[in-house]
């Protein structure tokens, strides 16, 4: 694509990157949204695939992914803009092959898969012909914020590994293709790599929630007993924790990016109303209170791109994030959750149907505050770093 050629500079490249993103999200993605499609896990796959298939073509693929495999390998700072402007519709990160859970897992496959699991697994992922979904969660008193209180156990018995648990509240379970699954060992915690029709495998339903267009899906799932090889491991036995852990951080960073995109579409839905909106003889625009949200929400978005660059910064970097993507996480959920609320309020009873994006941005931007460890355990993780280390503010 002639927009986007390796030919121009890099500032210039990324321009012209954001610009055919937006086009594309303006053009493709948000026309295909449909409240009848945000709870369809079947035809939302069809027409994410779509998209796919579309985005490929427009140049604009797989934006996280190393050019070698079919990426735009861009760096961390560089998908700020671009997954930002791919998180203002519901179907951009799907389109672009760049959501949860599949963009972590390519991580996790990418730092740990052998050879033969990455042309099993991760190769047909990329091309968007596969989905995964990645199973740690579980009901209580199981792995929630918590994963130390795993009981999905895996034992050896003549030569191959057993695996027996439940799982649940698994984003993109339900048509997805492989998982990874947690579970623990004898000292610790492995991941393995559990296909779809592996008897003893069974997603028993999907969890009705309060979010929409998730690709998959909240499924629960049973395992009972499951046998896998040792093929099956993904990277070593008892590095399961510290693998998930490695996930988190990305996937925080990159949720932050698309909600950010979200909330400011949301926002600027609310102001076109309130800039053409009268009420007691005047523009909802001229209202000081109105006004105040505005500019409040203005306050927050700038803010939590400030944050979400200098964490990306620091990651490009090399450096550890392991403080500021906890903090980053809190103040964003936080602060994207409010612009969407502020937005609703403004356009009132307009705000609160389905006429427009804006309820089903607010419906989605809530479990944000609960995604990648609740806010409450980022801010008890962090207290203790603060006071441990004597750092200072």
């Amino acid at each position: 694509m002639d927009a986007i050629s390796s030919q121009t500079s890099g500032s210039e490249r990324l321009a012209n990157l954001r610009k055919a993103v937006r086009d594309f999200v303006e053009q493709e993605a948000i026309p295909r949204e449909d409240p009848a499609l945000a709870h369809d896990v079947v035809r939302l796959d069809a027409v994410v695939r779509e998209l796919q298939q579309l985005a490929r073509a427009a140049g604009i693929y797989a934006p996280h992914l190393p050019v070698a495999l079919g990426g735009l390998g861009l760096s961390w700072s560089e998908r700020c803009d671009i997954l930002e402007e791919a998180g203002r519709s519901f179907l951009g990160g799907g389109a672009l092959n760049c959501a949860p859970p599949d963009q972590p897992n390519m991580i996790n496959l990418l730092e740990q898969g052998t050879p033969a699991q990455q042309a099993k697994y991760l190769m047909p992922l990329i091309r968007g012909e596969t989905r995964s979904c990645f199973a740690m969660t579980e009901p209580a008193p199981g792995a929630g914020s918590d994963p130390r209180m795993l009981k999905t156990s895996a034992i050896r018995r003549d030569g191959k590994w057993i695996l027996n648990g439940r799982k649940w509240f698994i984003s993109g379970a339900v048509g997805a293709d492989f998982a990874i699954v947690l579970a623990r060992t004898d000292k610790g915690a492995t991941m393995f790599l559990v296909d779809f029709d592996c008897p003893g495998y069974e997603v028993v339903r999907n969890i009705g929630s309060m979010d929409g267009y998730q690709i998959g899906g909240h499924g629960e799932i049973t395992l009972n007993d499951v046998e896998l090889d040792d093929g099956a491991v993904l990277g070593e036995v008892e590095h399961g924790f510290q693998y998930a852990q490695d996930r988190l951080e990305p996937a925080r960073l990159s949720h932050c990016m698309r909600f950010i995109g979200r909330a400011s579409r949301a926002m600027q839905l609310a102001q076109e109303y309130a800039a053409s909106r009268e009420s007691f003889g005047e523009k909802l625009s001229s209202l000081q209170q109105v006004q105040a949200m505005v500019v409040d929400s203005h306050i927050d978005l700038h803010a939590s791109r400030l944050m979400t660059r200098e964490c990306a910064r620091k990651m490009d970097a090399g450096e550890s994030v392991k403080h500021e993507s906890a903090m980053t996480k809190i103040f964003v959920s936080e602060a994207v959750y409010r612009v969407a609320d502020r937005a609703v309020q403004i356009m009132g009873a307009l705000g609160i149907s389905h006429d427009t994006p804006a309820s089903m941005i607010l419906s989605e931007l809530r479990p944000f505050r609960i995604y990648d460890g609740a806010t409450e355990l980022h801010r008890a993780t962090l207290a203790r770093r603060i006071f441990q280390h004597g750092m200072r503010p």
